[in-house]
């Protein structure tokens, strides 16, 4: 990696001799090709004209989440992409490709190293001051208690005033480009026939501009009976690798798929059961979470920010406010399209290398997308305040850091235990636990790819080394593969939910800190079977069917 570096500086500062020039173009596309373009397509034939003229605004104001989400992971994106595409080099060109699909200049897949000049990525993105440490925000915080709520929201940017912090609102901050995507969702509201889509889009475009999303999270989550399925606006903090404290502008424009919607609306009812059966004590149960928990399975149309960066989503759980999912719970959304072409793609061919043959029969498109929705269901149970100082504080404030990685652990082992859960309830055929167990397994692999270090793959590390450990999995060194011990697994599984979900009830950061410490990393069985990997795509890079018309 230190010759690649060095290669890149000689290319981007002095430039370089045509046989590096030539070396650098055949790294980045090698690194291009990582992503298996896939046709994203949707049935326009569902939809009506007046609907037809809704998507267009929504496609329209998602543009603009691409820029904001630009500004937002790096201060100098703008300014870099902007180079890249004014210049004649073709080199830059490619360049120019790899980054647009990390946006930026760091790879996400390389522990965010830059592979375009010789900057490092500032942990806190562009959500605070470049050079700020964590003391300097925590003794600020420490010394003006009062200015805690304010630097700590998820929808201010942290920014220096003199000597002094300060913080300035989204809506303030990022004022020209809110006001032109709140114009586009009236408009589209306006063409909106729907009622409850439409209070959405209004509410939406009024927090744009007020920086309170509370209202518009709570409609979002009475959406009835719309073809159209959207969410847009600040969501995810996993950019913010400073604290996990600052949103990421997002947007998801799909369209519901009707029959695949119906048939996973018997999981909603399961939801206190599910909670019920947690493996940790009844006091740290969480029963106050509203239960209305709607699932919605859809066809992505286009997607935005955040969740184009780098690694496709294949579903989200939101809102993340609490206290919108105390009130009602939260919307399930899977993306059928984009796990179709995952599965087909990317995980197939995986188990195929890493598996041991006699359960590759076990690696089904089922076992995948079931996995994903009980991990987006997972997402809403268990502890979700820890009480301290006698007063109650969300987990992800008390693990700091550390929380979205466990957070993403507690979803996946969750995922995989309530799954069994939903075969004694008989909603799955017993045959359907060899699915969820080894397809889970291949899965490992198609998030570790991207390096340890991020929040998913931080989760699925620790997942697999605390079962390999355990005997749940067994790695044969001398075929290079690895199996599911069916005999061992579901204890393990138990355990390591108990152990996670304690951590959460507690609010204990430092064992937060040592489980990711023990397990969050390459371990060597991990890093024979990843290397096994390396001529297949990482993941894909969808190609719109309303960008092309194609």
């Amino acid at each position: 990696m230190k010759m690649f570096v060095s290669i890149i500086i000689c290319f981007v500062i002095i430039g370089c001799s045509g046989n590096k020039k030539d070396e650098v173009n055949n790294m980045l596309e090698k690194k291009i090709k990582q992503f298996a373009e896939v046709k994203v397509k949707y049935d326009e034939t569902l939809l009506n004209e007046r609907e037809k003229m809704v998507v267009k605004n929504l496609y329209e104001a998602a543009k603009l989440i691409d820029e904001l989400f630009l500004e937002q992971a790096y201060s100098k994106n703008h300014e870099l992409k902007n180079k890249l595409a004014t210049s004649a080099n073709t080199e830059d060109k490619t360049v120019l490709k790899y980054f647009n699909i990390m946006f930026g200049p760091f790879d996400r897949l390389d522990g965010s190293k830059p592979f375009y000049g010789t900057d490092t990525k500032p942990l806190g993105a562009n959500f605070y001051p470049a050079d700020m440490k964590k003391d300097e925000f925590e003794n600020w915080i420490k010394n003006n208690p009062g200015d805690e709520k304010s630097f700590t929201s998820e929808f201010t940017i942290i920014k220096r005033d003199g000597a002094k912090l300060a913080t300035v609102p989204y809506s303030e901050y990022y004022k020209e480009k809110l006001t032109k995507i709140a114009g586009l969702l009236n408009q589209a509201a306006e063409y909106s026939d729907n009622a409850s889509l439409k209070k959405y889009l209004i509410t939406r475009a009024k927090a744009f501009l007020s920086n309170d999303y509370y209202e518009s999270d709570m409609a979002w989550m009475d959406v009835k009976d719309s073809k159209i399925e959207v969410v847009i606006g600040p969501y995810e903090v996993y950019e913010d690798a400073l604290f996990n404290y600052k949103a990421s502008f997002e947007c998801f424009l799909t369209l519901v798929d009707p029959v695949e919607s119906q048939k996973l609306k018997t999981f909603a009812k399961y939801l206190k059961d599910i909670e019920n059966n947690l493996p940790i004590p009844q006091e740290y149960k969480n029963f106050t979470r509203g239960s209305e928990s709607p699932i919605a399975v859809v066809q992505e149309i286009f997607n935005a920010g955040d969740c184009k960066a780098g690694v496709q989503t294949l579903a989200f759980n939101l809102p993340n406010d609490e206290r919108v999912r105390k009130a009602k719970g939260s919307k399930k959304v899977m993306l059928k399209n984009i796990h179709e072409a995952k599965f087909e793609k990317i995980l197939k061919p995986i188990a195929e290398l890493v598996l041991d043959s006699e359960q590759l029969k076990y690696v089904t498109f089922d076992g995948f997308f079931n996995h994903t929705l009980m991990h987006e269901i997972s997402h809403g149970v268990g502890p979700a305040f820890v009480k301290t100082g006698g007063k109650e504080i969300e987990v992800k404030k008390t693990l700091k850091e550390t929380s979205s990685s466990i957070e993403e652990c507690k979803a996946d082992i969750l995922g995989m235990f309530n799954n069994i859960f939903m075969i004694n309830k008989k909603v799955y055929p017993q045959s359907f636990d060899k699915e969820t167990w080894v397809t889970f397994l291949a899965g490992v692999f198609r998030t570790v790819r991207f390096g340890i270090g991020e929040a998913h793959s931080d989760g699925t590390a620790i997942i697999y080394n605390y079962l390999l450990e355990k005997g749940a999995y067994e790695f044969n060194e001398a075929k290079g593969t690895v199996k599911v011990n069916f005999d061992k697994i579901y204890k393990a599984v138990t355990d390591l939910a108990n152990i996670i979900l304690m951590i959460e009830a507690k609010g204990d950061y430092e064992g937060a800190k040592k489980i990711l410490a023990d397990y969050a990393k390459e371990t060597p069985s991990m890093k024979v079977l990843r290397e096994k990997l390396t001529s297949l795509p990482v993941d894909i890079k969808p190609v719109f069917h309303i960008e092309t018309g194609k």
